[in-house]
C-alpha cells in the first residue's frame, strides 16, 4: 500500500463511517477499483485489507469522541456514580430486588432512577444482540466483500431506509423511555449493517427512528454503542487476520490511515447529525441508487475486479 492510497482510504472511511451510505462498500469498492487500475493493493478480503480496514474504523472512534466528548463524559461520569451508589447499597444492606427495577423497565424523571447505568446496560444488550446476528454470519458477511454486484443490493436496502426516516414518524420515547425490546431492535439493525453496503450509522438510526426514538437520542445511542462494538469486533477479527500465515502489516501507511479518517470524520460527523434534525437523510438515498446503479453496471460490465 502506498502513501496516497493509505490517505485516499482514511478519507473514503472518515467520511463515509458517518454518512450513513456504508464505509466498509466503500473501502471495498475503492480498492476493487484501485486493483483494477494496476495496485497491488491484496484483494478486499485479503488478510491485510481486512487488518487496515480494522484499523481505520478505529481511527473513526476518536471522531466519535470529540463530537460527543461532553455528552460522553457526562455519560461515563454518571455511570461510574450510579454504579458506586448500588454497590454501596447492596454492601449496606439497603439493596433489594425492587431496587434494581430503575434499570429493567422505565421510569419517571426521579432521583436515584440511575438513568445513565440503565443505558449502559441497554446498550451492552444491543451490542449483545449484534453479536448473536454477525457472529454466526461472519462467513456470509465476508463473501460480499468479493462481490460488487451483492454491495449494489445492499446499497439499494439502505437507500430505501434512509429515505422513510424522513417521513413524519411518531417519535414519542426519551431516553427514559427506552426499553430492552427497542435496545434489541437497533441492535438487530446493528448486526446487519455487519453486511457490506449495508450502513451501520443509517441502520441503526433508523430502526430507531422507526421504535420511536427521538432524532438526538437515536443519534446519540447510535454512535455511543458504536463504542463497544466496533471495539468488540476489531478484536475477534484482529485475533483471526494475524494467524493469517501470510499477513504483512505496513505501519507506516496503516498509521496515516488512522489518523486521516479520524480527522476527517469529526466534519463527516457534524454534517451528519446536521442531516438528521432536520430530516433530509433522503438525500444520501439519492446518492445511494445512483451508487448502486453504478457498482451493478461495473459488475455485470466486468470493470469491477471480482476476486
Amino acid at each position: 500500500m502506498t502513501i496516497f492510497e493509505s490517505i485516499l482510504l482514511g478519507i473514503i472511511q472518515g467520511i463515509f463511517m458517518f454518512f450513513p451510505v456504508s464505509s466498509t462498500s466503500h473501502l471495498v469498492l475503492t480498492q476493487h477499483w484501485l486493483i483494477q487500475r494496476g495496485s497491488s493493493l491484496p484483494p478486499p478480503e485479503s488478510a491485510e485489507m481486512i487488518f487496515f480496514d480494522l484499523i481505520v474504523h478505529v481511527g473513526t472512534l476518536i471522531s466519535i469522541a470529540v463530537v460527543f466528548r461532553r455528552s460522553l463524559s457526562r455519560f461515563l461520569g454518571q455511570v461510574w456514580q450510579d454504579l458506586r451508589q448500588l454497590l454501596s447499597d447492596w454492601r449496606s444492606g439497603q439493596g433489594n430486588i425492587k431496587g434494581l427495577t430503575p434499570l429493567l423497565v422505565p421510569t419517571e424523571k426521579r432521583e436515584g432512577d440511575r438513568l445513565y447505568l440503565r443505558l449502559a446496560i441497554l446498550g451492552l444488550l444491543s451490542v449483545f444482540v449484534t453479536g448473536l446476528i454477525g457472529f454466526p454470519m461472519r462467513s456470509l458477511f465476508k463473501e460480499v466483500f468479493a462481490h460488487p454486484l451483492a454491495i449494489s443490493v445492499t446499497l439499494t436496502i439502505t437507500g430505501i431506509l434512509l429515505w422513510y426516516t424522513d417521513r413524519k414518524l411518531r417519535q414519542p420515547r426519551g431516553l427514559r423511555q427506552i426499553t430492552p425490546w427497542v435496545a434489541m431492535v437497533i441492535g438487530i439493525g446493528q448486526g446487519l449493517a455487519l453486511m457490506p453496503g449495508l450502513s451501520r450509522s443509517g441502520m441503526t438510526i433508523s430502526f430507531a427512528l422507526f421504535v420511536g426514538l427521538k432524532r438526538q437520542w437515536a443519534a446519540e445511542y447510535s454512535f455511543f454503542i458504536a463504542f463497544p462494538t466496533i471495539l468488540g469486533a476489531t478484536a475477534l477479527q484482529l485475533i483471526e487476520v494475524i494467524q493469517a500465515d501470510s499477513l504483512t502489516i505496513e505501519f507506516l501507511p496503516m498509521f496515516i490511515g488512522f489518523l486521516v479518517a479520524a480527522g476527517v470524520g469529526i466534519v463527516a460527523l457534524q454534517i451528519v447529525l446536521n442531516f438528521l434534525y432536520k430530516a433530509r437523510f433522503r438525500y444520501f438515498s439519492y446518492y445511494l441508487w445512483v451508487l448502486a446503479i453504478i457498482v451493478a453496471w461495473g459488475a455485470i460490465g466486468g470493470r469491477f475486479t471480482v476476486v
